[in-house]
């Protein structure tokens, strides 16, 4: 029997997310839009419970492997970020997150951003088997995104490559100490 054989399979649906927010001013660059690091730290909670209900243990961020802003998203609307698990390694997860906004005061919704998060099942005690299940999608969305799966995986694998040699060549001492 092969390891795909042996291996569960979960749909996208099964790790799907959604949380809305409102966007308050405290939230606001001084654009008068959500600030990116505060968008970032929304996708990363959102994502982390799609990866966890896939695995159902204990996951980490491994990378947020891209972020796309497509339209600013300002203050009195609100976000809405929708996840699920879009590619899966053995350990590895990918989820995608669909990032929309909302104006409170019409109802107009736009897509606002896409993200895509890998996430690393990591082996416990309780928790000792870290080969995820596989991902189907069922809906003509979800096709689309796992069909590039493959594509993206290879790219953030190239990345890492490089980003490992990159960070073994640069300094980290403090000028002063030099």
């Amino acid at each position: 029997m092969t390891e795909k054989m042996k291996r569960e399979t979960k749909k996208c649906i099964q790790t799907k997310v959604v949380q809305t927010h409102r966007v308050l001013p405290s939230d606001l660059n001084h654009h008068q839009t959500l600030f990116g690091g505060n968008l970032m730290s929304l996708i990363d909670n959102t994502a982390s419970i799609s990866a966890a209900r896939h695995s159902r243990g204990v996951t980490v961020t491994a990378s947020m492997d891209s972020l796309d802003f497509l339209h600013p998203i300002y203050g009195n609307h609100s976000v809405c970020i929708e996840s699920y698990v879009s590619g899966v390694g053995k350990s590895s997860m990918e989820v995608f997150c669909k990032i929309m906004g909302e104006d409170l005061m019409t109802g107009e919704r736009y897509l606002a951003a896409t993200s895509f998060v890998t996430f690393v099942s990591m082996k416990t005690e309780s928790h000792p088997n870290v080969l995820v299940p596989l991902i189907e999608p069922t809906t003509e969305e979800e096709r689309l995104v796992c069909e590039g799966y493959q594509q993206r995986r290879e790219k953030r694998i190239n990345n890492r490559d490089f980003n490992e040699r990159f960070a073994n060549a640069i300094s980290y001492e403090a000028p002063w100490e030099a």
